[in-house]
């Protein structure tokens, strides 16, 4: 979930050259966009209908297509805020992020620990539910340790998958299941209706308070935020999506309307073809680990039934490995964002030497996760699902809001709608709204839910314990960000460190292509966890000032636009001799050179900033940097230190010597 740059309106502006090799605006793509986001929300939206359809049927009985009209709409809300955070702050994680810049590190990691716990019970969760609907085929695959053998082997498949590394052909497998799923989803609904609905089947059984009860149908919309984590996944990919206000807008639209469509008509179906007899349905009971084949049962025509059956179970299967595959990628990347920013310990978030995957994290979830499957408690495992869902969507919430009010001018490729002036501020009301659904909800769930109250809270409770000892142990601060290069995460040194993509400041000195041969070594053949054959990119932009006194669009010196195209030719010929590595260009017109290098790192979400100090420095050899939070020593210029300071990830400075200060006026001898 990203977006397109800042405006004209005072910011940044990266201008495209066609006369400049491959001179074309790059902003954060790796070649990811809106329909990859939709396929990744899917994926979590129907393998949710395959596995809590039984749990929230069980629980709110006849209001359950009332309960999925209320999970949809909280999923709307959900979604305008995480497109705005993660279009905001581009990093590869999503509430967790939005605290760190919102609040601080501490709230940061509550966040981040608490969707971890949600990953991992969903690859639980959708590796047992596969193994039931395997059952389709041979019924005891779906019964007693076959079962739970069936169940672990997917969770293994899945982690060995994960640390191995996803490419693009598993992205178009994914799109092709997600396109049959639509097309099987809205089937059983139109037929389904056709053959099943009737109100007074639905309606009757209803008395509000007792059958259901308040506390199982509170308990149930607890449950049906299942749907969230498609969200976080998807926010996951930020930095790595070339998707405009537009496209952001319409992913917003598009995945809302398809809960709202795909939950409320299946569950139409579901409570018609199976109602509620003596306050219990069947989906609840014969069918809980497997709701979906309950539909199909229903069904008096064989071949109808039959075909149903084999189809659904078919889809099932393949969509719930695929969700837990998502989960596990969450995983991945959550605990590699945690990691960096010394959240949990580093030898945790430990990436594998040549697969550059945390392959210590993964294994731990793979773990945890074959172990809540031994117990075939589904009902407990989504209940502690929703705990840790509730919780972290309402972190992101109120951390939007605070967002709104902490850094009101920041560009908002996407902003939440329907906001109101609050002593100045603008503040948004379907945020607001989120935040107070889902914290009541998360409460209801802490009442009344025994095993999700205790569980969840002695999970927080280690996590928290766990980070505070780590923080002070390390001398770390407990609040103030600290980031930790990814060599320690290797176990390498500084100069072996890789980076996927880097933004290079060039000024057309003799400086240029020792930090364009500094980034290239840093980028070397770098690999992404999500792609692998991915190469690394390098951001070369070359900032020009633009006095106060013209406006920032008018028209330059033709000597000027002539440096900054040789010099980004250069910045692409010495980059580019590196292997794997290809050198994106841009000039970038702006009123400060600091402000447009920070502002230019975080639109196009690159994990480091190579830099040259355009002063002397006391530094030799070149610096590994925090972002913010980082050194504000006077050893460099203005533009440097705001760059420091100022920074959302890691900068390199390369020192120049007395006399190879960056000089803009110096040419490049091509």
């Amino acid at each position: 979930m990203s977006g397109p740059g800042p405006d004209r309106r005072g910011a940044p502006d990266a201008e495209a050259d066609p006369a400049l090799p491959g001179g074309v605006e790059r902003a954060l793509t790796l070649g990811f966009g809106s329909p990859v986001l939709f396929v990744i929300v899917w994926t979590s939206l129907v393998s949710a209908i395959y596995f809590s359809l039984g749990v929230i049927a069980d629980n709110a009985l006849g209001l359950t297509p009332l309960v999925f009209f209320l999970t949809a709409i909280m999923f709307g809300l959900a979604a305008m805020t995480y497109v705005e955070g993660a279009s905001l702050h581009q990093d590869r994680a999503g509430a967790s992020v939005f605290a760190r810049y919102a609040f601080n590190e501490l709230v940061s990691f509550i966040a981040g620990w608490a969707i971890i716990l949600d990953y991992v019970i969903l690859v639980a969760v959708t590796s047992y539910c596969a193994a039931n609907y395997a059952g389709a085929f041979h019924a005891p695959l779906a019964s007693g340790g076959t079962e739970i053998v069936i169940a672990i082997g997917l969770v293994v498949y899945v982690a060995v998958r994960s640390v191995r590394g996803f490419d693009r052909r598993r992205t178009l497998r994914v799109s092709a299941l997600v396109g049959a799923d639509i097309v099987l989803q809205v089937a059983i609904i139109a037929i389904g209706l056709a053959v099943f609905f009737d109100a007074d089947l639905l309606l009757d059984p209803i008395s509000l308070g007792t059958s259901p009860t308040w506390e199982d149908t509170l308990f149930a919309l607890g449950v049906g935020t299942v749907v969230f984590t498609g969200l976080e996944s998807a926010s996951g990919l930020a930095g790595e999506t070339g998707v405009g206000r537009e496209g952001l807008r319409r992913l917003v639209l598009s995945s809302t309307g398809a809960v709202m469509v795909v939950y409320v008509g299946i569950a139409l179906v579901a409570m018609t073809a199976l109602p509620v007899t003596g306050g219990e349905t069947a989906l609840g009971g014969t069918y809980r680990e497997a709701p979906m084949l309950g539909i199909a049962d229903a069904f008096e025509q064989a071949w109808l039934r039959e075909t149903l059956t084999y189809t659904i179970a078919v889809t099932a299967i393949f969509t719930l490995v695929a969700a837990a595959s998502s989960a596990m990628l969450g995983v991945s990347r959550l605990s590699h964002n945690l990691a960096t920013n010394r959240q949990i310990p580093s030898a945790i978030g430990r990436l594998h030497r040549t697969r550059s995957t945390p392959f210590v994290a993964i294994t731990g979830a793979a773990v945890v996760a074959s172990a809540l499957v031994i117990p075939q408690d589904l009902e407990m495992l989504v209940g502690i699902y929703a705990f840790g869902a509730l919780l972290g969507l309402t972190i992101a919430h109120v951390s939007i809001v605070a967002l709104r009010i902490r850094d009101p001018g920041a560009d908002r490729p996407y902003r939440v709608p329907w906001g109101v002036r609050v002593r100045g501020f603008d503040v948004p009301v379907p945020a607001v709204l989120g935040a107070m659904l889902s914290f009541s909800t998360w409460v209801s769930v802490l009442l009344f839910h025994s095993g999700a109250r205790w569980v969840g809270i002695g999970w927080m409770a280690v996590g928290v314990l766990m980070y505070v000892v780590y923080r002070v142990s390390q001398g770390k601060p407990v609040l103030r960000r600290v980031i930790v290069a990814e060599s320690a995460l290797r176990r390498e040194g500084v100069d072996e460190v890789e980076y996927g993509t880097i933004l290079v400041p060039v000024y057309g000195t003799s400086l240029d292509d020792d930090i364009m041969q500094t980034a290239g070594r840093l980028a070397g053949s770098w690999h992404d966890d999500f792609d692998d054959e991915a190469g690394a990119l390098i951001e070369a932009i070359y900032v020009i000032e633009v006095p106060m006194t013209l406006p920032i669009d008018g028209r330059l010196p033709q000597e000027r636009i002539a440096r900054a195209k040789a010099a980004l030719r250069r910045a692409k010929a010495v980059g580019e001799e590196y292997e794997g590595v290809e050198v994106a260009t841009a000039i970038v017109r702006t009123r400060r050179t600091g402000r447009a290098i920070v502002e230019e790192a975080r639109r196009r979400g690159v994990e480091a900033i190579v830099l040259a100090a355009e002063e002397p420095s006391r530094i030799r050899g070149g610096a590994l940097l925090g972002g913010r939070g980082g050194p504000r020593d006077n050893f460099v210029g203005a533009a440097t230190k705001y760059v420091l300071q100022k920074a959302p990830c890691q900068v390199i400075l390369t020192a120049p010597g007395a006399r190879e200060a960056a000089d803009p006026d110096v040419e490049v001898e091509e």
